[in-house]
């Protein structure tokens, strides 16, 4: 039997409720503060290399990503990309569209099919007003993208390339122990790790062939196993 509008409906809640729920944001919410961020909310699907938005686009709301993975970077006067971020699910971003920002000030383009939430500006707002406690899961979101940013200057202005790629796989990795061999899954191309560490793609290349060489990693297709995570740690400390 095909399935009715009211059917597609109930499948639609139910997914964005399933997004919010996995979002840091949203976590422990009651059923019932659920439920209203569920009436406030809309999915929207992308195709790869789609534009979510374009900095400078009116700010409808901010996202929760369901399915796949959103670049967010910017272009320089002289057209060269810079990432600010590679986000995931169930990741939450653009949360400063909600404050004074009336426009989006990067952009955001889907690396593969992805699918979003998007939590709009107006009808969250009003929530807020009901329910205060919301306000302080934004801020505290939006406090942790900021210690992001912070770190993606600091890496860019103070450390060579070895020290950035070498504190890029230490995340990735979860921080392993400086014995214990670790497993990174490229989730994106190398192009685009290369611009979100600010460097060129044959620099990015180089990097990782002398990791290879000095055993540090091994590199296997998407994936690259931490063969000797303290020797990585070490690159970490060089500064420019």
């Amino acid at each position: 039997m095909p399935l009715t509008s009211r059917d597609t409906g109930a499948f639609r809640q139910a997914a964005i409720a399933e997004a919010l729920r996995g979002c840091r944001l949203f976590t422990d919410l009651d059923p019932t503060a659920l439920a209203e961020v569920v009436d406030a909310c809309a999915l929207k699907s992308l195709s790869k290399g789609e534009y979510l938005f374009r900095e400078g686009d009116p700010s409808e709301g901010f996202y929760v990503l369901r399915r796949g993975s959103i670049n967010i970077h910017r272009i320089s006067s002289e057209g060269k990309e810079q990432v600010i971020c590679i986000f995931h699910p169930p990741e939450s971003f653009a949360e400063v569209g909600l404050a004074t920002v009336d426009t989006y000030p990067a952009n955001a383009i889907a690396l593969e099919s992805s699918q979003v939430v998007l939590v709009r500006k107006h009808d969250f707002r009003e929530l807020i007003r009901r329910r205060p406690e919301l306000a302080l899961r934004m801020l505290g979101s939006m406090s942790f993208h900021l210690k992001h940013l912070v770190q993606l200057i600091e890496d860019l202005k103070f450390k060579q390339i070895e020290a950035r790629f070498a504190s890029w796989l230490l995340r990735q990795a979860g921080s392993p122990s400086g014995a214990t061999p670790a497993v990174v899954h490229l989730e994106m191309s190398k192009k685009t790790l290369a611009a979100q560490l600010g460097v060129a793609s044959e620099t990015l290349s180089r990097t990782l062939a002398k990791f290879r060489d000095e055993g540090l990693i091994l590199v296997e297709g998407k994936a690259i196993t931490l063969l000797n995570p303290a020797g990585i740690m070490r690159y970490q400390s060089h500064e420019v």
